[in-house]
């Protein structure tokens, strides 16, 4: 078996629970950690972890910080009272800009020992309960490990390959606009969708529902996830999604200007430029 033999888990939600279980698949022994005594019983019941004693994380190798983006902080101090000083951690967040301070001040002197990870992987179903133990196969983690050890950026990276993943390395301010843009901006349009059909009158409500077909289930899948952590995540890089923000507004603003003029041709054009790149991108997916 490559890779850490035991793994403790700090946060038992749907990417914490999937990477147990991945752990678990390849033979780890592992301990999981949760605010919440019903979500450790059912991660054990569910086979996720074998231990849930905070103190166990002292035996692991590799220490995974899986919570929303302000539950961070408290995480890595759970992590950091316990962690054996040879071991590494990382965490599996979404934002990356804030974590290196946050290392510095939970991990002292072990701060190197903390990888900042970002697991480009997911679903519209949240908690352990939809927890798979193959939702890291073929999928991107990112690594920001510019303020971390190099054996622990190298521990972290043959974790995640051990468990299915492909890794690469971006810096955390450009990983911040990169995904604000590519990820949290559409998460956002998809709640407002929503929010703006739920704001209607009951009867408005219930016949926009009846009606709604591919589009709009295909547009709104994003909508179902945890709205926890997609505030944190909102809040924790707001300043990136503010200006992904005011990207998109324009781009809507000209699209509004097209309709209202009746200008055929701009539609047209901005409809086939957009499809044309959509579809690069989707046979690229492919390869």
């Amino acid at each position: 078996m490559s890779g850490p033999g035991r793994v403790g888990v700090v946060g038992l939600g749907l990417i914490g629970g999937s990477f147990a279980l991945a752990m678990r698949r390849r033979g780890a022994a592992v301990c999981g950690v949760s605010r919440s005594a019903e979500t450790a019983a059912l991660a054990r019941k569910l086979g996720a972890i074998d231990d849930d004693r905070p103190e166990a994380l002292s035996e692991c190798e590799l220490i995974f910080i899986a919570v929303p983006a302000l539950a961070a902080d408290a995480a890595m101090a759970v992590a950091a009272k316990f962690m054996n000083p040879k071991a590494t951690a990382m965490d599996g967040g979404s934002v990356k800009g804030n974590l290196a301070a946050l290392a510095r001040k939970n991990f002292g002197a072990l701060a190197g020992r903390f990888v900042p990870c970002h697991p480009v992987a997911g679903a519209e179903k949240s908690g352990v309960a939809a927890a798979r133990a193959d939702l890291f196969d073929g999928r991107e983690v990112v690594l920001c490990p510019a303020e971390s050890d190099a054996d622990a950026a190298d521990f972290a990276r043959s974790a995640w390959r051990s468990v299915g993943a492909r890794v690469s390395d971006m810096d955390a301010a450009e990983h911040d606009r990169i995904f604000a843009a590519v990820s949290h901006l559409p998460h956002l349009l998809s709640y407002a969708l929503v929010n703006q059909i739920d704001g209607r009158d009951a009867r408005s409500r219930e016949l926009m529902l009846r009606h709604a077909a591919g589009g709009f289930r295909d547009f709104t899948r994003i909508a179902g996830s945890h709205p926890e952590m997609w505030r944190d995540i909102c809040l924790d890089n707001r300043e990136n999604l503010l200006s992904a923000l005011s990207g998109y507004r324009a781009a809507l603003d000209a699209l509004e200007g097209a309709v209202r003029d009746a200008d055929g041709d701009s539609l047209f054009a901005k409809f086939d430029a957009a499809r044309a790149l959509r579809t690069a991108w989707a046979e690229k997916l492919k390869r």
